[in-house]
């Protein structure tokens, strides 16, 4: 086992000092992933990387998906009415190279934009916030925690890549016909504590009502007729949190959030019965959250059912949903991968590059990745964002 001594303690600790000896599995991924000294994403475990990374994004495969995202940014902005200052939220910006594709792109493509540009990002992390600071600091980019913004102060889009997977999720099961919360505890080992103590799961009543309000929320029936005992799933209350604040803060403008995940009618088909949490370990992916703790990436899909609804209780309109692939297609990228017959250039160079473009679009892949736009203060008939048209 490849886990961290010091995060195994404290969260051990957590639980023993817990009532009833156990905490809900939101708080023990939390604690995994973001514990401010030891969590994965606090320190320097997180690896981040097309070939020998735990996982990579499509910001890992060059800088053809910043740069499309670019092209989108400068269309908003330009509905926008050319606003002074144009804000970019990056929420959640790993170690700054999707940043600074967007950056180099429309310093040299769109000056006026440039000029007109307030780059911000949001980094819980202070490994990940050091690296992108050092990356980056030929910009003017601030950085900030999400509650640090103010209320209406943003113009512009908030805008994520692979964010909302990571937040931390509650864990449910159905047992004897009903909802029940799964629980972290830890086996009971008398007064010492062991270096790697064996962390276990019990079942309990639910944590809080709200677990059984995000069902009427996405519009799902638990019906026991349907969904037998032991499905089991996730429901991230983050994700909702997270939304509220992002809505508080924008007073006019976009909300684009990219990443893997379904509408909550596949995300709760009874037959994925056992839902969607993984993890990552150096490009090898499993699910069990109780191994390599500290060392290793958790996930879950998004449900993009709950953003949308709850985007609405929060004064966002949807703009639309689409595919990843259909939005970079519809920005240009085949017009890219057509381009690569005419360049001079090596062909172990062209193959390579073709292969990464390819991978942005991939069905099976990050091509289905889902891609939500959300809108708050914009008209109605302004003109259709350009990645949410259909290619030709």
């Amino acid at each position: 086992m490849d886990s961290h001594p010091a995060l195994c303690a404290a969260i051990a600790k957590r639980i023993k000092t817990s009532p009833q000896r156990r905490i809900t599995f939101a708080e023990y991924m939390d604690m995994a992933l973001y514990h401010p000294e030891h969590g994965y994403y606090a320190s320097d475990a997180v690896n981040i990387g097309f070939r020998d990374g735990d996982f990579f994004t499509s910001s890992s495969l060059g800088s053809d998906f910043g740069e499309l995202l670019a092209v989108q940014f400068c269309q908003m902005w330009e509905i926008l009415g050319q606003p002074m200052p144009f804000h970019l939220v990056e929420m959640g910006a790993g170690k700054g190279v999707l940043a600074s594709h967007i950056l180099n792109y429309i310093q040299l493509n769109y000056p006026d934009l440039f000029a007109a540009l307030k780059y911000i990002i949001v980094e819980k992390s202070p490994s990940l916030r050091q690296e992108q600071q050092q990356r980056l600091q030929e910009f003017s980019v601030q950085w900030f925690n999400l509650e640090e913004i103010a209320a209406n102060s943003i113009t512009g889009c908030f805008f994520s890549n692979e964010l909302v997977d990571a937040f931390p999720v509650h864990q449910f099961t159905i047992e004897a016909g009903e909802l029940q919360e799964i629980y972290v505890t830890v086996e009971d080992d008398g007064e010492n504590t062991p270096v790697f103590p064996r962390f276990m799961e019990v079942l309990g009543e639910l944590s809080t009502p709200q677990l059984a309000a995000y069902f009427d929320l996405v519009g799902i029936e638990l019906n026991p007729n349907i969904y037998a005992d032991g499905y089991r799933s996730e429901i991230n209350l983050a994700a909702l949190d997270w939304l509220s604040i992002v809505a508080d803060c924008l007073q006019r403008g976009y909300v684009l959030t990219i990443d893997y995940g379904y509408p909550a009618n596949r995300y709760y088909n009874p037959r994925r019965s056992q839902g969607t949490l993984q993890c990552y370990y150096h490009h090898r992916h499993h699910d069990n959250p109780y191994v390599n703790v500290g060392r290793q990436d958790i996930t879950a899909h998004v449900d993009f059912t709950a953003l949308e609804s709850w985007g609405n209780r929060c004064g966002l309109n949807q703009v639309g949903w689409t595919q990843q692939g259909l939005f970079l297609m519809a920005l240009g990228l085949g017009e890219r991968i057509a381009a690569l017959s005419y360049q001079q250039q090596p062909i172990s160079q062209m193959l390579n590059r073709r292969e990464a473009l390819h991978q942005l679009i991939e069905p099976t892949g990050m091509g289905n990745f889902g891609v939500l736009v959300q809108s708050k203060g914009l008209t109605e008939t302004l003109p259709l964002l350009q990645g949410l048209t259909i290619p030709e």
